[in-house]
């Protein structure tokens, strides 16, 4: 354990109890361990119903972003196209205007700025602009099956294309019109 810095965090308490022949019994028989740095983050559940004698120990991390505010790890992304639809351009237009108004006071860096003031400019940026984003712009969850460069474009051709294939075996249509499609 001290070779991968991992620590016990087991908390000691039973994690189950059981009533049985009129006798109420607990248990102590989770083990989990995880790296020290995290350690702090690890929140555990052990109130998940199960229909057995065996209780379930749920861990999870926090992931805490700025102002102790929680941020689930499947939401990576903002709608930003969709923010510059038609029907959201009064919006897209405020949001620009806001982002304007809060970096206009920002110093300008050059190559004579040293590695603390770009880093910290680097820090700044990045905490106003993701808590900009989730105020403007709608948040999106992206899976590894996820495509983001699947554009509404893209899926109107390959709808058109569907129908163009099956009229061509219907023989509505030919294989030069499929080809062209």
């Amino acid at each position: 354990m001290d070779e991968y810095d991992l620590i016990n965090v087991t908390d000691g308490e039973e994690t189950h109890t059981c009533t049985k022949n009129g006798e109420t019994s607990g248990s102590l028989i989770d083990f989990l361990i995880t790296n020290a740095s995290v350690a702090d983050r690890l929140e555990t559940s052990t109130d998940l119903a199960t229909t057995s004698d065996h209780a379930i120990v749920c861990a999870q991390l926090r992931w805490d972003e700025g102002e102790g505010a929680k941020v689930s790890r499947k939401i990576t992304g903002w709608d930003i196209d969709g923010l510059k639809s038609e029907e959201e351009k009064e919006n897209y237009k405020k949001a620009q205007k806001e982002w304007k108004h809060k970096s206009l006071k920002r110093p300008v860096l050059d190559e004579n700025s040293g590695g603390d003031e770009l880093q910290k400019e680097a820090e700044w940026i990045q905490r106003n602009f993701v808590n900009h984003l989730n105020k403007c712009c709608k948040k999106i969850k992206v899976c590894a099956r996820s495509k983001r460069w699947w554009t509404a474009e893209i899926a109107e051709n390959r709808k058109i294309l569907g129908l163009m294939k099956r009229a061509r075996k219907k023989g509505e249509a030919s294989q030069q019109q499929v080809k062209k499609q």
